[in-house]
């Protein structure tokens, strides 16, 4: 006989699966509970992997010399202000410096981690070397075109034009490629799903019965 567990499973991904057929109580019921344990969970982690190493557990082991971290936990209790209708304009206080000090550190981070590798990687040589030369042509043709379909400041016309509608191909071909990914990520979600009904569940199933 299957677990308990294995049943609570079965039945919540039948239920998210019977959005298949029409939008019914027992997918908003499957929907809630998983809203709701994700919650749970990202609180869990939160407490566990965030707060209790970076701010409770300096604070208790040596206050004195970690006293400044009281200013960080003192923005993050500033957030909650804004449930409270007197005192909600806090909250920005707090939201200004939070998004002002994760766009300058993540600034850096895009720029050094995904800007400038993807700048040189479009530097490639054009002299003819072999069939790999005319990728590096299509590279190049292709990150130009996107460019200048971006370029706004020049009305879309003539050549500006020609060049913008070759990158709203390369456009297309990008967005077509991740759209396919994405969509056999789900099937692999799904075909996982598939799997534990018939193994760990279906299975057990008949075979008790027979």
């Amino acid at each position: 006989m299957p677990s308990l567990g294995t049943w609570l499973a079965a039945f919540f991904t039948l239920c998210m699966l019977s959005f298949l057929y029409k939008d019914n109580p027992f997918f908003r019921i499957a929907e809630s509970f998983f809203a709701g344990l994700s919650l749970g969970y990202y609180i869990g982690i939160v407490a566990n992997q965030t707060l209790k190493p970076n701010l409770v557990l300096p604070l208790a082991d040596n206050f004195s010399a970690n006293w400044h971290l009281l200013f960080a936990g003192g923005l993050g209790v500033m957030l909650y202000f804004r449930y409270i209708k007197r005192v909600a304009w806090v909250s920005r206080w707090a939201l200004a410096v939070y998004v002002g000090y994760y766009v300058g550190v993540n600034m850096m981070q895009k720029l050094h981690g995904e800007v400038l590798p993807q700048v040189g990687d479009t530097m490639l040589s054009l002299s003819w070397s072999g069939i790999g030369t005319l990728w590096n042509v299509v590279m190049v043709v292709g990150v130009l075109s996107v460019l200048i379909y971006f370029y706004f400041s020049a009305e879309h016309k003539g050549a500006v034009g020609g060049i913008s509608r070759v990158g709203i191909w390369f456009l297309m071909v990008s967005f077509g490629a991740a759209f396919g990914y994405t969509v056999m990520g789900r099937i692999s979600l799904l075909i996982g799903r598939m799997v534990f009904l018939v193994n760990e569940w279906a299975r057990p199933l008949i075979g008790l019965i027979t």
